[in-house]
Protein backbone atom coordinates (compact mmCIF):
# COMPACT_ATOMS: atom_id res chain seq x y z
CA UNK A 1 0.00 0.00 0.00
CA UNK A 2 2.87 2.32 0.75
CA UNK A 3 4.30 1.73 -2.71
CA UNK A 4 1.03 2.62 -4.35
CA UNK A 5 0.87 5.83 -2.35
CA UNK A 6 4.35 6.86 -3.47
CA UNK A 7 3.83 5.94 -7.08
CA UNK A 8 0.59 7.89 -7.09
CA UNK A 9 2.48 11.10 -6.23
CA UNK A 10 5.05 10.70 -9.01
CA UNK A 11 2.61 11.80 -11.68
CA UNK A 12 1.46 14.86 -9.76
CA UNK A 13 3.60 17.29 -11.78
CA UNK A 14 3.19 15.69 -15.19
CA UNK A 15 0.41 17.99 -16.35
CA UNK A 16 1.95 21.16 -14.92
CA UNK A 17 3.13 23.77 -17.45
CA UNK A 18 6.89 24.27 -17.52
CA UNK A 19 8.14 27.10 -15.37
CA UNK A 20 8.30 30.36 -17.28
CA UNK A 21 11.83 31.21 -18.27
CA UNK A 22 13.08 34.42 -16.80
CA UNK A 23 13.43 36.93 -19.56
CA UNK A 24 16.89 38.36 -19.84
CA UNK A 25 17.12 42.12 -19.78
CA UNK A 26 17.97 43.63 -23.15
CA UNK A 27 21.67 44.10 -23.68
CA UNK A 28 22.75 47.71 -23.83
CA UNK A 29 23.77 48.78 -27.30
CA UNK A 30 26.50 51.11 -28.45
CA UNK A 31 26.62 53.48 -31.39
CA UNK A 32 27.89 52.40 -34.81
CA UNK A 33 30.92 54.65 -34.37
CA UNK A 34 31.72 53.00 -31.04
CA UNK A 35 31.30 49.53 -32.54
CA UNK A 36 33.64 50.44 -35.42
CA UNK A 37 36.26 51.80 -33.02
CA UNK A 38 35.99 48.72 -30.80
CA UNK A 39 36.34 46.33 -33.75
CA UNK A 40 39.40 48.23 -34.99
CA UNK A 41 40.99 48.18 -31.53
CA UNK A 42 40.33 44.45 -31.17
CA UNK A 43 41.99 43.82 -34.53
CA UNK A 44 44.95 46.06 -33.66
CA UNK A 45 45.50 44.37 -30.31
CA UNK A 46 45.23 40.92 -31.88
CA UNK A 47 47.83 41.92 -34.50
CA UNK A 48 50.20 43.31 -31.87
CA UNK A 49 49.78 40.23 -29.71
CA UNK A 50 50.61 37.96 -32.66
CA UNK A 51 53.83 39.95 -33.20
CA UNK A 52 54.71 39.87 -29.48
CA UNK A 53 54.78 43.67 -29.25
CA UNK A 54 51.59 44.26 -27.27
CA UNK A 55 51.89 46.91 -24.58
CA UNK A 56 49.94 46.29 -21.40
CA UNK A 57 48.40 49.76 -21.75
CA UNK A 58 46.86 48.70 -25.06
CA UNK A 59 45.47 45.54 -23.54
CA UNK A 60 44.08 47.40 -20.51
CA UNK A 61 42.44 50.04 -22.70
CA UNK A 62 40.80 47.33 -24.83
CA UNK A 63 39.45 45.61 -21.71
CA UNK A 64 38.04 48.93 -20.50
CA UNK A 65 36.44 49.49 -23.92
CA UNK A 66 34.87 46.03 -23.90
CA UNK A 67 33.52 46.55 -20.37
CA UNK A 68 32.07 49.91 -21.42
CA UNK A 69 30.46 48.26 -24.45
CA UNK A 70 28.77 45.74 -22.17
CA UNK A 71 27.32 48.69 -20.23
CA UNK A 72 26.28 50.57 -23.37
CA UNK A 73 28.68 53.49 -22.78
CA UNK A 74 29.57 54.53 -26.33
CA UNK A 75 31.70 57.54 -25.34
CA UNK A 76 33.99 55.43 -23.15
CA UNK A 77 34.15 52.70 -25.80
CA UNK A 78 35.36 55.22 -28.38
CA UNK A 79 37.87 56.83 -25.99
CA UNK A 80 39.37 53.55 -24.77
CA UNK A 81 39.36 51.94 -28.23
CA UNK A 82 41.24 54.89 -29.69
CA UNK A 83 43.73 54.73 -26.82
CA UNK A 84 44.29 51.00 -27.40
CA UNK A 85 44.80 51.50 -31.15
CA UNK A 86 47.11 54.48 -30.54
CA UNK A 87 49.29 52.48 -28.18
CA UNK A 88 49.43 49.59 -30.64
CA UNK A 89 50.62 51.98 -33.35
CA UNK A 90 53.31 53.29 -30.99
CA UNK A 91 54.36 49.75 -30.09
CA UNK A 92 54.69 48.93 -33.81
CA UNK A 93 56.80 52.04 -34.35
CA UNK A 94 58.97 51.10 -31.39
CA UNK A 95 59.48 47.62 -32.81
CA UNK A 96 61.01 49.25 -35.89
CA UNK A 97 63.59 51.19 -33.89
CA UNK A 98 67.17 50.10 -34.63
CA UNK A 99 68.66 47.68 -32.14
CA UNK A 100 71.35 49.16 -29.97
CA UNK A 101 74.48 47.12 -29.74
CA UNK A 102 76.56 47.60 -26.64
CA UNK A 103 80.09 46.27 -26.48
CA UNK A 104 81.74 44.14 -29.14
Amino acid sequence: AALLGLSGCSGLYVNQPPAAKATEPAKPTISAEAQTALSAAQADVKNAKSRNILWTTSENALKAAEEAAAKGDSATVIKQSKLASDHVQKAMAQANYPTLKIGD
